[in-house]
């Protein structure tokens, strides 16, 4: 069962592409880096549900450069990604110019950022540190590993909870995962 942080952090050890990612971004030398959303939620979710892995839709890494924000520095960066991983669907942003598309005030890190993405378990990342795996949920672990479905506080209104509930639509979570629990 998967309970505690610590478990978090096994569930992504324990996965061989996951390791491979984190260290292939780990190998671009972005400033403040960090993967998440459903590379952390999806692994989870399957793991309490005793699922195989999801295939990855898309592989959400965040951070946080103030002095590169042309976004084709991204692009860069996803090239080369690819060079290292081919296959993996990499989706790479610098997370000091998202506020503008996201019609927010400007972000101070890349884990400001990921707070305000549109669910409380979606708003997990990881990093690798070294050899190690460092794990942030920004809004507590809880709705994570219960497989609650609720909006972050940034989505916490009448059009973030649409937003949310056609995530879940969209997304075929409820397909997936059974177990899920929309408090949304």
């Amino acid at each position: 069962m998967v309970l505690s942080a610590q478990d978090v952090v096994g569930v992504i050890e324990s996965d061989p592409g996951a390791m491979s990612v984190l260290r292939a971004t780990a190998d671009l030398g972005l400033p403040d880096w960090w993967i998440g959303a459903g590379f952390v939620r999806n692994r989870v979710w399957d793991a309490i549900s005793n699922l195989p892995a999801s295939p990855e839709r898309d592989v959400d890494v965040a951070y946080f450069d103030p002095q590169k924000l042309d976004p084709r520095e991204d692009a860069r960066a996803e090239a080369r990604a690819m060079v290292a991983l081919p296959g993996v669907p990499w989706e790479i942003r610098n997370q000091a110019r998202m506020h503008l598309r996201n019609g927010d005030e400007p972000y101070t890190s890349a884990l400001d950022a990921i707070s305000r993405w549109p669910e409380t378990a979606t708003c997990v990342a990881v990093t690798l540190r070294g050899d190690a795996v460092r794990l942030v949920t920004c809004h507590g672990l809880a709705d994570l590993v219960g497989m609650v479905v609720r909006p972050s506080p940034a989505f916490n209104n009448a059009a973030g909870r649409a937003k949310v509930q056609r995530r879940v639509e969209a997304k075929g979570w409820l397909d997936r995962w059974a177990g899920l629990r929309l408090e949304i």
